[in-house]
């Protein structure tokens, strides 16, 4: 069959799940992810393994788009207006299930340093969908509130920033054995990382510059798609990450074109359709089976996250010397995971083949259940903080 008739494919299933999920009250990526399972080699093998490998510039395109999405909304005149408070908070949530992660799994799950470092840095991302949902269902309104929406829109950016030191750590590790020298452990890394982010401030640059000449919303758009396509593949050639890379030019355009929400606008038209064939693919493509294998690691995942979440958000609150009741309850509004942390862990396949399936398994199956009880959590937290309309709650049985 003709590779397009399994994009095809891909693109409806994904629709349809999302729709079917949605009527549920789950975010619609988890619809993605079943969606893509029921038609992968686990169950109905619709999609062969060869097709697989041929489809895979989904994952390259839509990793490119996520990081430029991502790097577009880290706005210096943003970060001024919501505080260093907000950034504190920001950074202890993040590096602290970053760093428990880590630990976690070299002590308890006898993981190597490649493999901890690069699933801890996964760990830092979080899903604002699941959380925003529950927030506009329930009215809520208050201190936590407020605070969490402006961390939401800059953890992801955190954690795409620790992910790319991470896996260049780890490929130098892993390239040598495991052998940990000055060498792979600094210089190698910095390169890599001051490198991809030259070349996507160098990229965005120039494409402010040209967009200033753009007629219309289609010249916009054909040369933003452009621009990314060609940014992902110098990220290949340099061997530098295009996450970095794109997020770069992502921060690049958002800060110094004066009409940059125009250039964001017209893409985010664009990208739907490759987020839905990007999520149904990473699901396809997943090998059940390794579920069975990553039981002990899975689960120290998914537990281990949580409390690293919830502790960093509150030393970060305190340190901030945020309210009382965002100290106790903003780390639970912070457990959702989906997005990002996929497109993470298809980047982390890409890059260390030795554990990338592992990796991939274990996010995969806790962003299921962090996107089912994500919104249970936020609920709960923000009922106890006082900051939920009272009379929508007692007329609704559940999320």
């Amino acid at each position: 069959m003709h590779i397009l008739f399994y994009v095809g494919l891909i693109l409806l299933v994904g629709l349809v799940s999302g729709r079917i999920v949605s009527k549920f009250k789950l975010p619609e990526v988890t619809g993605y992810l079943l969606g893509g399972v029921l038609i992968g080699g686990s169950f109905l093998n619709i999609i062969p393994h060869d097709i697989v490998g041929q489809l895979s510039i989904i994952s390259e395109v839509a990793l490119g788009f996520i990081a430029f999405s991502i790097g577009s909304e880290l706005k210096i005149s943003h970060i001024k207006k919501v505080g260093k408070g907000i950034v504190i908070i920001t950074l202890c949530e993040a590096l602290g299930a970053v760093i428990l992660v880590t630990l976690a799994m070299m002590t308890l799950g006898g993981k190597d340093l490649s493999f901890s470092i690069v699933i801890g840095a996964i760990a830092a991302a979080t899903a604002p969908a699941a959380t925003l949902m529950v927030i506009r269902q329930y009215k809520a309104k208050g201190p936590v509130v407020n605070t969490l929406l402006p961390i939401v829109a800059m953890d992801d950016a955190v954690g795409i920033i620790v992910f790319g030191v991470s896996i260049t750590v780890a490929k130098g590790l892993s390239s040598i054995g495991g052998e940990v020298t000055l060498y792979n452990m600094l210089f190698e890394p910095i390169m890599e990382i001051v490198l991809a982010v030259v070349i996507g401030i160098g990229i965005g640059i120039i494409l402010a510059f040209i967009s200033k000449s753009a007629k219309g919303g289609d010249q916009l758009l054909a040369l933003t798609i452009g621009v990314v396509f060609i940014s992902v593949g110098i990220s290949s050639h340099f061997n530098v990450s295009p996450l970095l890379l794109c997020m770069a030019i992502g921060t690049t355009v958002s800060n110094i074109m004066p009409n940059s929400k125009r250039t964001l606008d017209v893409v985010d038209r664009f990208t739907p359709p490759i987020f839905i064939a990007f999520f149904t693919f990473a699901g396809a493509e997943l090998d059940l089976s390794v579920l069975l294998t990553v039981g002990l690691a899975g689960a120290i995942y998914i537990v281990v996250r949580v409390i690293g979440k919830v502790l960093g958000a509150g030393i970060g609150a305190r340190i901030a010397k945020s309210p009382k009741t965002v100290q106790q309850y903003l780390g639970l509004t912070l457990v959702p995971q989906a997005g990002v942390a996929i497109g993470l862990a298809m980047a982390a396949q890409e890059a260390l083949p030795n554990h990338g399936m592992e990796i991939r398994a274990i996010i995969l199956g806790a962003t299921v259940v962090y996107e089912m009880a994500g919104p249970l959590l936020t609920k709960m937290a923000l009922t106890k903080a006082g900051e939920v309309d009272k009379n929508i709650v007692n007329n609704t049985v559940s999320v």
